[in-house]
């Protein structure tokens, strides 16, 4: 269930200072499914949740260098047990999309929801993320009615060229086969 400001009840919440407000919040109308492992490859840990907070430590790893001043965000995040952590309400605008255009529409973050998998391109998603992603876009589908199958879709989707997530191991077809048709 998601209550009136957006936050999903099923989920950990640790609000990130990157968001701001969408410039129409009954505009929500697209799901985005990206991924993310921090540092690359490596699972487990409170890297994603402090690269999403600020508080990431750049001595920590020497990728961190690179992006520990990145300002970005995203909604939730599926860890590989399943567990959903939530950063940003969904009526609020989180900053995972980039420059991204869907159905020749651009600024996706302006009407999108961003869900992370914790995972890389090239690693196979868990049963337990399969499953918590099933149930929050559920949830999702009955808040935002805009969000319909046809407007799931991948990073790699809305930003070809420059992303390449959620990757080739996602199972695009088990996913949607485990949604309501309607």
């Amino acid at each position: 269930m998601i209550d009136e400001n957006g936050w999903y009840q099923s989920a950990r919440h640790v609000p990130s200072p990157f968001y701001n407000e969408r410039p129409d919040p009954s505009d929500i109308s697209l799901l985005v499914v990206h991924n993310i492992s921090l540092p690359p490859g490596e699972f487990g840990g409170p890297y994603i949740e402090q690269f999403f907070m600020g508080k990431l430590d750049a001595n920590e790893h020497p990728f961190f260098a690179v992006i520990h001043n990145m300002q970005v965000s995203a909604h939730c995040l599926i860890r590989r047990d399943g567990e959903i952590v939530q950063f940003v309400p969904f009526t609020a605008r989180a900053w995972h999309a980039g420059q991204s255009s869907f159905s020749g529409r651009t600024g996706c973050n302006d009407y999108s929801i961003g869900i992370e998998l914790e995972g890389t391109d090239y690693d196979a998603y868990t049963d337990e993320q399969y499953q918590s992603l099933q149930l929050l876009s559920e949830a999702l589908m009955n808040a935002y009615p805009r969000i319909t199958l046809p407007r799931i879709t991948g990073h790699q989707y809305i930003a070809p060229l420059r992303k390449t997530d959620p990757g080739l191991c996602f199972d695009w077809r088990r996913f949607r086969k485990s949604l309501p048709a309607v």
